[in-house]
This record gives C-alpha cells, structure tokens and sequence, in this order.
C-alpha cells in the first residue's frame, strides 16, 4: 500500500513536470518528420527501402530517447525529494527506506509503461499512414522496451544515491556511448578482452534485449525463436535490473539524508 502510494504520487508528479512537456514536445518532433517521410515517399514505390529505412529511424530514434527519459526520470525521482528535503518528511513516517525506493522505481516504471505504449502508438500509425503491413506482435513491441527502461531506471536510481544527478546523466550518456560503439560493425574487431567484460557488465552490448529481431513485415522470422527464448531474455533483463536496484537500496540505507 505504502509503495503504491508512493508510485502513483510520482507517476502523478512527473506529469506536472516541465521535463515531460519538453519530452512530449521531442517525442512528437520525432514522429512529425517519420510522418514527412511517409508522406514524402509513400506514392513512390521505388523508394520503400527509404521509406523502411526512415520508420525504422524513427523506431529507434524514440526508443533511444525512451532510454535517456528513463534515466533521467529515476535520477530526479530521487535526487528531487533529497534536494528538497521533502524525503525527511517522507522517511519520518513509519516507511522503510527500500519501500520508499521501490516506489520511486514504480513511479518511473508506470511513466515509461506509458511512453512504450505511446511509442507502439507512433509506430503503427507511421506503418497504416505508408499502407505496410503490422505483423509483429504488439506484446514483443512492449515488453521488449519496458524491460530496457528498468534495467536504464535502475541503473541511474543506483548512480544518484551517491552521485549528483548530473554526474549520473554524464555516466549514463557514457555508456550509452559505448554501447552504441560495441554494436556497430567495427566493434568486432575490438580484442576480447575488452569485448567480453563489456558484454558481461552491459547487456545491451548484444542484441539478447533487443526486439529489432523480432520487428518485422513478415511472420518468418518469428519462428527462429521459441518462447523460451523471450522468457530467458526478458529474466536476464529483470535479474540484470533487479540487482542494480538492490545495490540502489544498499547504498541509500546508508546514506545520511540530513546532510543533503
């Protein structure tokens, strides 16, 4: 009860906050210049690789954007009520520490929920507007990203516990950076003994929490892949966020509040 409250007072909050006007501003952006493109090269059948090219830009040029609000919602979620000094009041009540946390974490996880749906959204829409079939199943297409934007809260819910929140968006936009270059096609030539560690301590150097495998015009290549394979998957994610929220939880119980 107690981290549901808390949850729905900061899925609540983030909603009268200017960072989601200025989000919803650049998410619509976004889909404004895939619906130009379709529009641009829809009546043109020479042109549909463009056309593919373009949506898929899109795709992903909304899902990585969901990644930086992700952290940056679970960074502010925190940091906010520390600077404030609200968290004193909050934690003077008989509430423990993870449970406060925990529903911090579900605030941000009910706010990105929302955005994957919103994301899905734009994404059919962009394929009815080109006249393209939508055959990959819409569930792939929200638990896929929703699992990437824990693992992304996680991550930067533990950083701002000890870091400032800048400090924490610097790192995340880091490793987002290196990521970026350990999948691209040069990464492969990189020794492994950085490759591995970096494939260990990030998951998203590999394409296991990706559902780019699974979005496609036809149903083929869905069957490559039992539902075992979506069940190992998405666990490797959870467990993955799971322990970064539980070192989160760590570092907080022990940290003085009443210095901040």
């Amino acid at each position: 009860m107690k981290i549901r409250t808390i949850a729905l007072n900061t899925f609540t909050g983030f909603l009268h906050t200017k960072v989601i006007v200025v989000a919803g501003l650049v998410f619509a952006l976004f889909v404004l210049m895939g619906t130009v493109s379709v529009l641009t090269f829809r009546s043109k059948p020479e042109y549909l690789g463009s056309l593919l090219h373009d949506i898929a830009a899109t795709s992903m040029a909304l899902s990585a954007f969901g990644s930086l609000l992700a952290a940056f919602a679970a960074a502010d979620a925190v940091s906010a009520e520390m600077k404030s000094g609200t968290v004193l009041a909050v934690m003077a009540r008989p509430l423990r520490r993870w449970q406060f946390l925990a529903g911090k974490y579900c605030g941000v996880l009910l706010l990105m929920l929302a955005y994957t749906v919103a994301m899905l959204g734009a994404g059919l829409f962009l394929y009815r507007l080109a006249g393209l079939p939508f055959r990959t199943p819409w569930g792939i297409l929200i638990v896929y990203p929703l699992v990437r934007y824990e693992v992304w809260a996680a991550i930067a819910m533990f950083l701002v516990t000890f870091l400032h929140p800048v400090v924490t968006m610097a790192i995340v936009a880091v490793i987002i950076a290196v990521i970026r270059i350990m999948v691209s096609p040069g990464a492969a030539n990189y020794p492994g003994w950085i490759r591995v560690p970096l494939h260990v301590i990030l998951p998203f150097t590999t394409s296991v929490l990706s559902e780019d495998r699974f979005f496609s015009m036809t149903r083929e290549s869905l069957h490559r892949y039992p539902w075992t394979y979506h069940i190992t998957a998405l666990a490797y994610g959870l467990d993955y966020a799971f322990v970064c929220f539980l070192l989160a939880v760590v570092v907080f119980h022990y940290r003085n509040l009443s210095s901040d």
